[in-house]
């Protein structure tokens, strides 16, 4: 059944640009026709959008609940076990539900912390069974690693300052025998099978290369390039990863991974933050794309990456929220203009215009997490856009400014109205349909707090692992 959504302003794309008083029809997940409405729009404002994405995530709880707050990644990822999930289904479905109302189309999710509760193929097919119900399009990616489980080598000088219990508490959370390189691809293969859809594209997902042994990374590689599958993978992320990377591949990381066929338009980096000027345009010539995650950046004390830079050697920029947005809301929208504050000039000189820059944010989103088209709203496109409140956003209207101007100098997730994917209303007047987000996340706080006192040994061990960890870092890793 053909449905209609008036608009009295509606951005097309970077091409055609903003189109006023238009009626966009669509049916059956594709658009039909945007049209000059036949009498002017009545009622509430509106302008319509292409819907947004969030490029790099892990779907996973709010890691400042559990006290990861204030640290770099080195000691933040190993706080956030506390947060692992449990119950896959309920945690992906919250972390999908938020997206969605932030006005996502689609979500990476690298899962890096699965449950244990269940095999990862059941588990993934319980995180596949969320996206449907939220209605939001996927790319799914296992997290691999293989070694470096603690600190970016040897971690007999941390274990050892640790108590016999608090030593077998962490030896059992985080230091297992890993995963061979045939076994993992043949683990994803299984989870392809499994969930692989038009709505969900599964994707290998090395977790970094200072988790993953060469071998690793070369049959993930070589994998992609025999399957044509896309490959997800956070890089030189921190200070200490470029000091890592530095001493184990002295002729360049990029280098390296160019020589073995990594780099691809099969891929997508997260992070960059301390990519080399010559590293940035190895990615780029690759047709390579990377994800900033502005705000996990601030959090996690990593840095500012080279955007700019990377987008003015042709590299392809996304954006993703990586679960810690600013307000940890996962307002892609707000990440979007912090981005585009941060990134889009100096001076009179610009980076691109705030509607380029929407623009490549979403074409590079969707090539990321295996989107079809590049989200721009035309006939024959994938139905896949947001409303937002323009009498809200211009809540003055003095004079006309144009609307997208106002979204980026204003703009947040509490101005979406609704959120339509593949056809479907996902979100209505900023609350989502198909599951009730306030309810799953009330139910998992009590499953957590229930299950809190599982996990009091690794609370006991914690101040002094934190200072373990920390002590070995700026020992063995100099990040001048």
């Amino acid at each position: 059944m053909t449905m209609e959504v008036p608009a009295h302003s509606l951005f097309s794309g970077p091409e055609r640009g903003l189109l006023e008083n238009v009626m966009l029809r669509h049916d059956n997940g594709v658009i039909t026709s945007i049209s000059e409405a036949a009498s002017p729009t009545a009622g509430p404002r509106s302008l319509v959008l292409p819907a947004f994405v969030n490029a790099h995530d892990h779907a996973r709880p709010t890691a400042s609940s559990f006290g990861a707050v204030g640290m770099p990644l080195e000691s933040w990822i190993l706080r956030s076990a506390l947060g692992t999930p449990v119950d896959p289904y309920l945690t992906a479905a919250s972390a999908l539900a938020r997206s969605a109302r932030a006005g996502c189309a689609a979500m990476m999710v690298h899962y890096t912390r699965p449950s244990g509760a269940m095999p990862l193929v059941e588990e993934a097919k319980a995180i596949a069974r969320a996206a449907s119900d939220v209605g939001t399009r996927i790319a799914f990616a296992l997290a691999v690693r293989d070694q470096n489980p603690l600190v970016y080598g040897d971690e007999e000088p941390v274990l050892a300052g640790l108590s016999k219990d608090d030593r077998n508490t962490i030896e059992q959370l985080f230091v297992r025998a890993p995963m061979s390189p045939k076994a993992y691809i043949e683990l994803t293969d299984a989870v392809a099978s499994a969930i692989a859809g038009p709505k969900v594209d599964v994707q290998l997902g090395p977790a970094g290369v200072q988790w993953c042994s060469k071998p690793l990374l070369e049959a993930v590689a070589e994998n992609s390039a025999q399957t044509g599958r896309r490959i997800h993978m956070h890089l030189l992320e921190t200070v200490y990863q470029r000091a890592w990377a530095d001493q184990h591949f002295p002729d360049g990381i990029v280098r390296y991974l160019r020589d073995i066929g990594f780099l691809s338009e099969r891929l997508t980096l997260a992070h960059c933050i301390h990519a080399r000027p010559d590293e940035i345009e190895m990615i780029a010539a690759s047709g390579a794309r990377i994800v900033t995650n502005f705000s996990s950046n601030l959090h996690l004390r990593s840095g500012l990456a080279p955007i700019a830079a990377a987008h003015r050697c042709g590299c392809s920029i996304a954006v993703g929220v990586d679960g810690l947005a600013l307000d940890e809301d996962d307002d892609v929208l707000r990440e979007m203009r912090l981005v585009q504050m941060i990134h889009g000039g100096l001076g009179f000189k610009r980076s691109w215009s705030p509607s380029e820059f929407l623009a490549l944010a979403i074409e590079s989103g969707r090539k990321a997490t295996g989107a079809p088209g590049t989200g721009a709203l035309m006939p024959g496109a994938p139905a896949d856009f947001v409303t937002v409140d323009l009498d809200r956003l211009d809540r003055d209207q003095i004079m006309p400014v144009d609307p997208i101007d106002l979204l980026f100098a204003r703009g947040n997730a509490s101005f979406l109205r609704d959120v339509v994917v593949d056809g479907r209303l996902i979100v209505r007047d900023g609350r989502c349909t198909g599951v009730d987000l306030a309810a799953i996340e009330t139910e998992l706080r009590g499953i957590y707090r229930a299950s809190a006192a599982n996990l009091s040994g690794f609370q006991r061990a914690w101040p002094q692992l934190s200072a373990a960890v920390q002590d070995w870092f700026e020992g063995q890793l100099s990040c001048s």
